[in-house]
């Protein structure tokens, strides 16, 4: 099948995050907790689509909400009912958003949120020009917004915009962030695919009362971290931005964005006013993905739920670091609540060759995680599951020969 693909896709896939040597399995169904591959090997999926499916595969009631709307028709071309819901039910869950505004993804969304920064900035600020868009090292924002070290390389994909790449949780590294043509600053809470790193105590706090100092809106990517409690992480950490985009699994696992925050922000797309903003989308109300996020919001993920989640998700990330600890390996996990990330030494950091070896020996045992380390897990993750991953990994330690952790066998 990877053959097959490569003939029509370059490298056999359309998605690169899901590439990995010499070849990724290709899944032929999913339910709650389970992959099941082409070749009939079944799989606990502790990937959880790099947070997207934080309600499991198929969730029942997503399932049948979705079914019954089909019966009344979609592409609507048309404004529905279910989009002033599904925005009411949003709005009221995160302190930040006055008014919202949807997209088809997160990189979508986070693209508009700095579309819609800067030009407020140019409306209502002051004289001098504001259009640098400070961001941090290693952040990911989506396809077209990846950053590596401060001095680059960065993503050649990246939109051209000017960008000021400050170090994530670095207090100090402020100073030179915030220069006078800055903007607005984008920032994850917790950055995701950097390998899940929290911040830095009192980083977020500094972070807003600069922005606040000079008049620079903060916008939180909450893609990924909105999972980690019922008002995201802004409500855990106590910080609110200016503006928060969202996506990945509020929409049950539907392609979903949003990006909203203070009403005179976004009161730039107010048709009644002059000069104002466009955002173009056929999609953008979809109805399937509005369905679904009304039924996630609604029925799925209360505060109890999402509570036991990243409470298993904390004490999974805590043995796990107690094996590596134990073992004398250069391995640690990183994470906040059900986001953790398995890293090799400094030298190499996630993208390791004993990171990828510990990858492999997992899926081996039927546990999917990423290549790079990553893990989200979903609500449909049971202890048991976490047990098992728990035992498999302790194994593999106590098999590995002491010199692998000296990287002479890699």
């Amino acid at each position: 099948m990877h053959t097959q693909a490569k003939r029509v896709l370059p490298g056999g896939n359309t998605r690169s995050v899901l590439y990995f040597d010499p070849f990724p399995f290709r899944v032929e169904s999913a339910a709650g907790q389970r992959l099941v591959d082409i070749d009939g090997h079944s799989y606990i999926d502790f990937c959880g689509n790099y947070t997207a499916a934080l309600l499991g595969h198929s969730p029942d009631r997503v399932k049948a909400a979705v079914s019954e709307v089909l019966e009344h028709g979609w592409a609507l071309g048309a404004t529905h009912p279910r989009e002033v819901e599904l925005a009411e039910l949003i709005c009221d869950r995160f302190g930040s958003i006055d008014q919202v505004r949807f997209t088809n993804s997160g990189t979508e969304a986070n693209l508009m949120a700095i579309g819609t920064a800067l030009h407020h900035q140019q409306i209502h600020g002051e004289n001098h020009i504001r259009e640098t868009i400070g961001v941090f090292d290693q952040a990911y924002h989506g396809g077209v917004l990846a950053f590596g070290d401060i001095d680059g390389p960065h993503n050649p994909l990246n939109v051209p915009h000017d960008f000021r790449v400050a170090p994530f949780g670095d207090v100090n590294g402020l100073d030179e962030l915030f220069q006078p043509d800055l903007a607005c600053v984008l920032v994850e809470p917790v950055q995701g695919s950097a390998g899940c790193r929290p911040p830095e105590p009192g980083f977020l706090n500094e972070l807003r009362s600069r922005c606040d100092d000079t008049d620079t809106i903060l916008i939180f990517d909450e893609v990924m971290t909105s999972r980690l409690g019922p008002g995201g992480a802004q409500q855990r950490f106590d910080v609110l931005p200016d503006m928060t985009t969202l996506g990945k699994y509020l929409a049950g696992g539907m392609t979903f964005g949003a990006f909203g925050g203070r009403r005179d922000i976004m009161a730039g797309f107010d048709p009644d006013r002059p000069g104002a903003l466009t955002q173009a989308g056929t999609f953008n109300n979809n109805i399937v993905s509005m369905t679904a996020a009304i039924t996630t919001l609604r029925h799925e993920l209360d505060a109890d739920t999402l509570g036991e989640l990243n409470e298993r998700g904390d004490r999974l990330r805590q043995d796990l670091q107690t094996i590596f600890d134990n073992s004398g390996s250069p391995l640690w996990v990183t994470g906040v609540g059900s986001m953790l990330c398995v890293h090799g030494d400094d030298s190499q950091g996630a993208g390791s060759p004993l990171v990828e070896l510990y990858f492999h020996a997992m899926l081996d045992q039927g546990l999917y995680l990423a290549p790079r380390g990553f893990m989200a897990l979903s609500k449909a993750v049971t202890d048991d599951d976490c047990a098992q991953l728990v035992a498999a990994t302790r194994s593999w330690v106590d098999d590995l020969p002491s010199n692998v952790f000296g990287h002479n066998c890699l």
